[in-house]
């Protein structure tokens, strides 16, 4: 009678720890999702933070600046959620939604006319990184729902035309410093660079018209230049052809 109670203890025993370390294993497994999750939403906010940060060189809307404010928010939340004893989670979180109620949605957007391309290479590549990554969170906000069509077209737009701008700028000086040095085949190339960028726009602006008739202006001279160039070496060739048939027919001398 003994032996078969001890074989149900033992068994149970076995069973309770099998449960046990199960439920341990699924604890584990939730905290260390959780932790996963947490620091994906970190990220989340270091990268939307770091954008933001150029809002003052950058010219754009109050509208988009919400979308981000709006995109650190969320994060903030699901931390929260997770894990709300984080230290200082219930302070940011009420920091976050302040700094949101601040934004004035009925602020014009910023005019790109004043628009002044930055002096240095390394200042102009950071400048179109920028608006790049300002296009893919605006993107990424959209694909998840946050923001409806109609404003994630218009601000999309309104950014690709900035990009568009920078690129041509950015060619355009290159082509002007190529033309002072007396590199004409490499300003030809950037002018020609800039003028494809600009055609390639399906709804080109005021910006757009302009600027391509400039720059179709100063590459006609430059070609103008080049042929005029080519020419003289033809002329300057056949003249060097006929100095040396000359010499060649000439009659010899007599010593």
């Amino acid at each position: 009678m003994i032996f078969p109670i001890i074989i149900i203890l033992i068994v149970s025993l076995v069973v309770v720890a099998i449960v046990v370390n199960a439920l341990q294993q699924h604890k584990e497994k939730v905290e260390a999702e959780k932790r996963t999750e947490i620091a994906k939403q970190k990220s989340v906010i270091d990268e939307t933070e770091n954008v933001l940060m150029t809002v003052d060189t950058i010219p754009v809307s109050q509208r988009l600046v919400a979308v981000l404010q709006n995109r650190i928010l969320n994060a903030l939340k699901i931390i929260y959620e997770l894990n709300p004893s984080l230290p200082e989670i219930k302070q940011r979180l009420k920091e976050s939604q302040e700094r949101l109620k601040m934004i004035d949605m009925e602020t014009p957007a910023p005019s790109h006319d004043n628009f002044v391309l930055p002096d240095s290479d390394k200042m102009v590549i950071q400048y179109i990184q920028a608006v790049k990554k300002f296009r893919s969170l605006l993107r990424s906000e959209h694909a998840k729902g946050k923001i409806d069509t109609q404003l994630y077209t218009l601000e999309d737009r309104q950014l690709s035309s900035l990009q568009i701008k920078v690129n041509v700028e950015t060619l355009a000086k290159r082509g002007n410093a190529a033309l002072q040095s007396n590199m004409l085949g490499s300003a030809r190339q950037y002018f020609e660079k800039a003028i494809a960028a600009l055609e390639a726009q399906n709804q080109p602006d005021q910006y757009n018209i302009e600027r391509k008739a400039s720059l179709e202006e100063r590459l006609k001279v430059i070609q103008d230049n080049l042929r005029n160039a080519n020419a003289k070496d033809r002329e300057k060739k056949q003249e060097e052809e006929r100095d040396e048939l000359d010499e060649l027919f000439a009659p010899k001398k007599k010593w």
